[in-house]
C-alpha cells in the first residue's frame, strides 16, 4: 500500500512536469491536459518517492515532476512489479505496461544535472477505469479479476518493405494468428535488415515491455543481408534449439528448402524469441509446428507453477482421440501433395 505524494502534468513533452495536486484520469487516454496522454501504452508514468529521495541525497535538489513523471507514490517499489500489475487508487485502475524506457534526446532534468532516473526506475501504465487521483490518496496493488493473457510482439525484417517498395504481408498474418490463438499483440515493428537495429529493438522489448513472446519474420536465409539469427543471438541469454529444430523438421515435409533456414529460437529474461521465415504461408506452417506447446513453456517463463505430469497425460489423451488421429493423417496427406511457395526456408533476397 502506498500514498500519493504528487500528481504532475505538463502541456508539452520533454520538460519538467508541475505538481497539480490532483488530476482526472481518463480511461484509455491518461491524465486530462497532460502531453503524454493518448491512445497508447504509456498513458501515465509513475515513480517511487524513495527513488527521488535517493537522487536528492546526491545533492540534486529536485522536486516531484522533475523527471517527467505523472505520479509520485510513497511506499510502493514500482520497479519490482511485473508488467500487467493492476494499481488501484480511489476509482482509478491502472495497468503497468512497461518498465523503464529509452532516453533518446534527454529531458530537461538531464541537461540540468547530468542524469535522469526515469529510464532506470520509472514505470508506465494505461488507464483501465476513469476517476480522480489527488495528493494524499492511498494506492494499492489490486488483484486482477481476469488472468493476464500471453502478450506478444511481431517484428518484420525487410529492406524493401521498410522502404515502402512492397507491402508487409507476413507481419499482419502473424498478428492475426496470434490474436486468434488468444494472445494480446502489444507491438508490431517493420525494420530493415539491420543487425544492430534489430538487436536494440529485441533488447528494448524484452527489458521494458516484457512480452511473453516475440516472433520475427524474414532474414533467416543465405542472402548477404539476412542477419536475423545473428541479431537474435546477440540479444539472447539462453538458446531454445528445440523450437527451431521442430520448425525445420515439420517443414521438410513441405519443401526440402527448409534445410536452408538458419532460424533460431532463444530466451532473453522472461521472453521467448522465435525466428520465422519471410512468406506468410511459410510463417503459418512454422507456427503450426510449435504454437500448441507455447502455453506450457511461457507459463514456466512467467514462473507459474504447472503440473507437468498432468499436462503430459492431457497431451497423450488428445493424441489418442480418434478424431485427432484422423486429423493428423489428413494433414500429412495434404502436406505431401501441397507445394509451398517458399516453404519455411527463408528464400527472400533483399
Amino acid at each position: 500500500m502506498g500514498k500519493v505524494i504528487a500528481v504532475c502534468t505538463s502541456q508539452i513533452r520533454g520538460v519538467q512536469k508541475e505538481n497539480r495536486t490532483e488530476g482526472w484520469f481518463e480511461k484509455d487516454w491518461g491524465i486530462r491536459d497532460d502531453a503524454h496522454a493518448g491512445h497508447w501504452h504509456r498513458q501515465v508514468s509513475l515513480l517511487s518517492a524513495d527513488k527521488i529521495a535517493d537522487f536528492n541525497a546526491r545533492g540534486a535538489g529536485v522536486a516531484p515532476g522533475a523527471f517527467g513523471e505523472n505520479l509520485v507514490v510513497e511506499g510502493i517499489d514500482f520497479r519490482s512489479l511485473p508488467v500487467g500489475t493492476w494499481l488501484r487508487c480511489r476509482d482509478v485502475l491502472l495497468e503497468i505496461t512497461q518498465i523503464g524506457k529509452e532516453c533518446h534526446s534527454h529531458c530537461a532534468i538531464y541537461h540540468r544535472v547530468g542524469d535522469c532516473i526515469m529510464p532506470r526506475e520509472g514505470v508506465f501504465a494505461r488507464v483501465l477505469h476513469s476517476g480522480t487521483i489527488a495528493v494524499g490518496d492511498v494506492m494499492e496493488i489490486a488483484e486482477r479479476d481476469v488472468p493476464l493473457p500471453f502478450q506478444a510482439a511481431v517484428i518484420t525484417l525487410s529492406d524493401r518493405s521498410s522502404r515502402g517498395e512492397r507491402p508487409d504481408l507476413s507481419g499482419p498474418a502473424i498478428k492475426d494468428r496470434l490474436i486468434a490463438d488468444g494472445f494480446e499483440v502489444v507491438e508490431t515493428l517493420l525494420l530493415p535488415d539491420d543487425r544492430e537495429k534489430l538487436r536494440q529493438e529485441l533488447i528494448r522489448l524484452c527489458d521494458q515491455r516484457r512480452p511473453d513472446l516475440i516472433l520475427t519474420t524474414g532474414g533467416t536465409g543465405f542472402a548477404p543481408r539476412d542477419i536475423t539469427p545473428e541479431a537474435t543471438l546477440d540479444a539472447a541469454e539462453k538458446t531454445v534449439p528445440g523450437i527451431a529444430e521442430a520448425i525445420r523438421a515439420a517443414s521438410m515435409a513441405v519443401t526440402r528448402r527448409a534445410m536452408l533456414s538458419r532460424a533460431v529460437s532463444v530466451i532473453r529474461k522472461k521472453t521467448l524469441i522465435v525466428n520465422l521465415p519471410g512468406s506468410p504461408k511459410a510463417c503459418m506452417e512454422s507456427m503450426d509446428a510449435f504454437m500448441d506447446q507455447l502455453p506450457h513453456g511461457l507459463s514456466l517463463l512467467r514462473g507459474t507453477p504447472m503440473d507437468c505430469a498432468a499436462e503430459h497425460q492431457k497431451g497423450e489423451n488428445e493424441q489418442n482421440r480418434p478424431e485427432t488421429q484422423a486429423g493428423e493423417v489428413r494433414h500429412t496427406e495434404a502436406a505431401d501433395t501441397e507445394t509451398s511457395e517458399s516453404g519455411t526456408a527463408d528464400a527472400k533476397e533483399e
